[in-house]
């Protein structure tokens, strides 16, 4: 059961980068990986494949105000800082790439976090 589970989280993976691909337009692509404790989220230019910035509930500043990774709370706190990190970098236009996940919970908190951060996608 869970070889099956993988094999459709990878293919609506897949599905969504093929998406994000065709109508990105050449802008860097936000990803949001999320595990049971934590989650990350990085902007990467696919062009040279290098992340340009990163935040996770790991980061030093965040680790010590949230208690947990695991929370609604605190995937909006990497979604400002995230943001914080991109304006400060010069990028406000990224495309948003939520992988095999829903745009639901921490996902989507994440994502309103960073566009009210002043990221636009």
């Amino acid at each position: 059961m869970v070889d099956k589970a993988n094999a459709l989280f990878e293919r609506r993976k897949r599905r969504v980068r093929l998406k994000l691909r065709t109508k990105g337009g050449g802008r860097p692509r936000l990803s949001v990986f999320r595990s049971s404790k934590h989650i990350y989220a990085q902007i990467i230019d696919d062009a040279k494949g290098h992340t340009l910035v990163s935040a996770s509930t790991k980061d030093g500043d965040l680790a010590a105000s949230v208690k947990t990774g695991a929370t609604v709370d605190a995937a909006k706190a990497v979604g400002v800082l995230l943001a914080q990190r991109a304006i400060a970098a010069g990028l406000k236009e990224v495309v948003f790439d939520r992988g095999g996940y829903m745009f639901h919970g921490r996902v989507k908190a994440l994502a309103d976090a960073a566009r009210e951060g002043g990221l636009s996608f």
